[in-house]
């Protein structure tokens, strides 16, 4: 039931075609025995539903595959994975299906390209297809209770059997009380101004319930549940979606299986609490048979709401700046790493410098480094280049800063004296000071920089290299002139040519 609940909550349609390919010659050579084939969802269906594309693999583990292509006009919706072991004759064998969901933008008809897709080593390609987004399907329209079929279609017979055994008593059916709620948990309570918050959205269900609920139409109540949870008073880091699979959790000694359904991190900017109102999701309860009866569903199908509970978290202000600290600092937990590019360090000559600072934070709003500049040295710079990294309901990540220093006078350099990150540490509440610690040698007789030598041009690496193939010979400051005198020269010579060529065919005519 649990593959049943993950598939209805996809959305995903009914594999309609296979789209399978004799595999090119790999790059690598496949496990032997692999079996790998590509199948394509339905190429027509509604708006509200899923395109699917799924990766087939039986007799080997999936160790490395390329990723699924991009259709114009679709997003990419989350993958989900299916493991199934077959035992045979007392041979067992594995299938995994991994499919890949699309949901489509709006109505209309779109183009699946040819693709390929690696797997272990193995290419599959695919010819593409074409695909329909139709509206919406309207759901059917019940009977009236008593109307009786057309006569066209009626059984023969059935008045005289209704007549002698009586009409059928239809099924009484009863809602079974389930174990299940929706759940909005911040890991927080109260945090700092700047203090990453961890806000997740959770359907909590227990196992023996997984028969009488499903998801409805979960793709259409996203968006206006999560237009409910934006805070305009924080930086919103919002997690990639990923496959909504339940994980197994105890509340109270009791298991629940969990279905995390939005996560995202927020950095508050004021200390205006973050106030999340109660959410609702519409879910698909059955109602069950009081009499089952052999060779009927036994269910009857309906909907029920369920009602988060409202949270806030409240802001705390950071406390007042010490003296040391210019600027708000970042608000995280970080810590410095560093490196050069050389081992030896001569003055007036480049110094490539290399900070990193890493962590968990808002590294996007972190500033760089205060700089203290000591008599002789010359500071350009930095570059920078950031990477994030969202896992595990945390936001950290790491945020690289290359420097250009010049030393002008030799003797130790203590580039903790040069460069300091002021932090403000949750855990402690209080500030600090991250410093580098490297102390380079630095060697050679004081160098006075030229003054006609702009920093962007020792700097630049086209400037770099211009300056490197220069040639030091001096030019005649009057070489444009006799230039334009040696043009003139050649040009009267060639109006000349051209004068005794015309009067000597002139003659001959």
């Amino acid at each position: 039931m649990i593959g049943q609940l993950c598939l209805l909550l996809s959305g995903a349609a009914p594999r309609a075609g296979r789209a399978q390919t004799p595999a090119a010659p790999p790059a690598a050579a496949a496990p032997a025995g692999q079996q790998a084939d590509l199948e394509l969802g339905r190429s027509s269906f509604p708006i509200n539903e899923y395109f699917t594309i799924a990766l087939r693999l039986r007799g080997a583990a999936l160790d490395k595959y390329s990723a699924f292509p991009d259709i114009e006009g679709f997003k990419k919706s989350g993958k989900t994975s299916t493991t199934t072991t077959r035992t045979v004759a007392g041979r067992s064998s594995v299938e995994l299906v991994l499919t890949q969901r699309y949901a489509a933008f709006a109505e209309g008809e779109f183009v699946l390209k040819p693709f390929s897709l690696t797997v272990n080593g193995q290419v599959l390609r695919s010819a593409g297809a074409t695909l329909r987004v139709l509206p919406q399907a309207a759901p059917a329209t019940a009977a009236q209770p008593g109307t009786a079929p057309p006569a066209s279609k009626q059984p023969l017979g059935i008045g005289l059997l209704d007549q002698l055994l009586g009409k059928p008593k239809p099924q009484e059916f009863v809602e079974p009380r389930d174990n299940a709620f929706l759940s909005l948990e911040p890991d927080k309570a109260v945090a700092w101004v700047g203090e990453p918050v961890h806000v997740g959205l959770y359907f909590y269900l227990a196992p023996s319930d997984q028969g009488l609920l499903d998801f409805y139409r979960f793709a259409e109540q996203l968006p206006p549940l999560l237009r409910q949870l934006r805070q305009p008073s924080a930086w919103e880091e919002a997690f990639d979606e990923t496959d909504i699979r339940p994980d197994s959790v105890r509340i109270g000694g009791k298991p629940y299986l969990r279905y995390q359904l939005y996560e995202a991190v927020y950095y508050p900017l004021s200390t205006k609490p973050l106030t999340f109102p109660a959410l609702a999701l519409q879910m698909k309860k059955y109602r069950v048979a009081k009499r089952p009866e052999p060779g009927l569903d036994n269910r009857l199908e309906g909907y029920k709401t369920y009602l988060s509970r409202a949270r806030a978290v409240q802001v705390r202000p950071l406390p007042a700046l010490p003296d040391s600290v210019k600027t708000l600092p970042a608000v995280g937990r970080y810590r410095l790493s560093e490196g050069v590019g050389s081992t030896q360090f001569r003055t007036g000559h480049t110094i490539t410098y290399t900070l990193v600072v890493e962590g968990e934070g808002n590294l996007t709003a972190l500033p760089p480094p205060a700089v203290r500049t000591p008599a002789g040295l010359e500071v350009y710079g930095p570059e920078v280049r950031q990477e994030l990294t969202r896992a595990d309901g945390r936001v950290s990540g790491r945020k690289v800063l290359r420097y250009r220093l010049v030393p002008r006078q030799p003797g130790p350099l203590r580039l903790r004296e040069v460069l300091q990150v002021p932090v403000f540490n949750p855990d402690l509440g209080r500030y600090d000071t991250l410093r580098p610690e490297l102390t380079l040698a630095v060697t050679g007789p004081a160098v006075t920089p030229p003054q006609e030598v702009t920093a962007f041009v020792r700097t630049d690496p086209f400037y770099t290299q211009q300056l490197a193939a220069a040639d030091d010979k001096l030019l005649d400051m009057d070489a444009a002139r006799q230039t334009r005198r040696y043009a003139n020269g050649v040009l009267a010579l060639l109006l000349t040519l051209a004068g005794f060529g015309w009067w000597t065919a002139r003659r001959q005519g």
